[in-house]
């Protein structure tokens, strides 16, 4: 959701330095912000995750229309790739104190 939040502000830069068309600059913007929220609630099935790669390299490609983008999809791609690497790791965790808990 932070990335759907956070793509109204490159929407207005990209309008405001006349790099893309009014329209296609708020229709993309908008599009993005409405295709990234829906994808927050699919994460938690293997074709979630793989679509929410396919958004990651969309947002890098962003980089090619407004050059911050690149700065600012790596910092999402960053968070994001952590996020999978602590979430398997809690999971692991939680299974083993699921699993000493059953064994009591």
């Amino acid at each position: 959701m932070l990335e759907a939040i956070m793509f109204f502000f490159p929407m207005l830069v990209v309008f405001g330095k006349g790099t893309l068309p009014p329209a296609v600059a708020f229709g993309g913007g908008i599009g993005s912000m409405i295709v990234l929220a829906l994808a927050s609630r699919l994460t938690g099935n293997r074709a979630g995750v793989g679509f929410g790669w396919l958004l990651q390299a969309a947002i890098l490609a962003t980089g090619f229309i407004e050059p911050f983008m690149f700065a600012v999809a790596v910092v999402f791609l960053a968070l994001w790739v952590f996020c999978f690497v602590k979430g398997g790791q809690l999971d692991r965790q939680n299974a083993a104190r699921r699993a000493a808990l059953g064994e009591d």
